[in-house]
């Protein structure tokens, strides 16, 4: 079980790099090795705690908006599966260290489950020190080994009792118990981790939690999807991101005042983009393109470095866009050690119609419709060629 847990995290990135050499010969390209990488360059794979730990109900551990979802809709889920018991790293961890050592791993990122941490999600209902426990017992068999943790705060997985308490993201009392959890992990954990992501891929979150309702939990407009039962795909996507990226900068400030100095660690964020290519020569594709990047890539990344949104978002989102104080832009601008970026594909994008604002959505704000064909041909060579 634990060697197919880390084969399933780690095969992804074989696969892209196999296949790219795969590639490269065919059309007379160097083929990629380590040796193409420059000196300490770091070779790892990464898990999301939900969908690899298991023990769901062990240790201590309190209800995630995942558990809810995947519980009361199976139906949303591909095979109806859920992570009670995933691929069980909660008790197989030291195996997976072991073959992630035999595999040549230099560093392993992996996601703290917040209510193995704080069961009802926040710091007055008390520390469980079960959980503690089992991040200490992986952080220490992951040195013994020679593996680097990086350590990812939050992969989705917030707490059902601040859903059911106050909205999770949806409500601004949410940055100071994320900032209070954050602080566990760092007083507790900050001695042996010295590379922290606050948040992976807010983008997702929001996009399939709050505007499509495919993921937890499982909000959208009603229009948006029948099964959506409440939820507002125009509004709440974007008042999830700006929660979501005030407790960023909340946690990063603290552990740069009060831990940064005697733990010697980073912080950062881990941010997900596609790259978009106009889909003809038209200045409305080149706009559009401009305008796609901006409502993905931009809407988290402009905060972070010049601590407001795109002026594209702010004019076509107008008021459902929430603003940023400047108390809060002073906070957020230049809140990271460092910025990781996922990026998975390619899109064209070309202009789309105004939507005539009866029905809004993050989907059509950007006014870009994204596609990877042109002409009946694919941006680019498949995986599987």
């Amino acid at each position: 079980m634990a060697a197919r847990a880390v084969a399933a995290a780690v095969l992804p990135l074989l696969l892209l790099v196999v296949a790219t050499s795969a590639y490269g010969g065919a059309h007379g390209r160097r083929p990629i090795s380590r040796r193409s990488f420059p000196k300490g360059f770091l070779f790892g794979t990464a898990t999301s705690s939900y969908q690899y730990e298991g023990g769901a109900m062990e240790g201590g551990r309190g209800p995630s908006i995942w558990d809810n979802f995947t519980h009361q809709h199976p139906d949303k889920i591909a095979d109806r599966s859920n992570g009670d018991v995933a691929v069980d790293s909660y008790h197989l961890y030291k195996e997976d260290v072991r073959l992630m050592k035999d595999m040549g791993m230099d560093a392993y990122r992996f996601s703290i489950s917040w209510t193995r941490i704080l069961p009802d999600g926040t710091l007055k209902g008390g520390v469980n020190r079960e959980g503690i426990k089992y991040y200490n017992n992986l952080i220490d068999e992951l040195l013994s080994k020679g593996v680097q943790p990086f350590v990812t705060l939050f992969h989705w997985d917030s707490p059902q009792g601040l859903e059911d308490k106050y909205g999770g993201f949806l409500s601004p009392n949410i940055i100071n118990d994320y900032k209070d959890y954050a602080e566990v992990c760092f007083r507790e954990f900050g001695d042996r981790v010295k590379h922290w992501i606050t948040f992976n891929e807010p983008w997702s979150f929001c996009v399939t939690g709050y505007e499509r309702g495919v993921f937890a939990p499982g909000r959208c407009s009603p229009w948006e999807k029948a099964n959506c039962s409440a939820g507002d795909s125009g509004r709440e996507p974007y008042t999830a991101a700006h929660h979501q990226i005030l407790a960023h900068a909340a946690a990063a400030r603290l552990y740069k005042q009060k831990y940064k100095a005697v733990q010697k660690g980073k912080i950062g964020i881990s941010l997900v983009s596609n790259w978009f290519t106009p889909l003809s020569r038209s200045k409305s594709s080149v706009i559009a393109t401009r305008r796609a990047i901006e409502f993905m890539l931009g809407w988290f990344l402009d905060p972070l470095a010049r601590g407001d949104y795109p002026g594209s978002m702010k004019e076509l989102v107008g008021n459902r866009l929430p603003r940023f104080t400047k108390k809060q832009s002073k906070l957020v601008k230049g809140s990271f050690d460092f910025i990781g970026i996922n990026y998975y594909t390619t899109n064209y994008a070309d202009s789309l119609p105004l939507s005539n604002g009866l029905r809004n959505s993050y989907s059509t704000d950007a006014q870009a419709n994204l596609t990877g064909v042109r002409n009946g041909v694919p941006i680019g060579p498949q995986l599987t060629e």
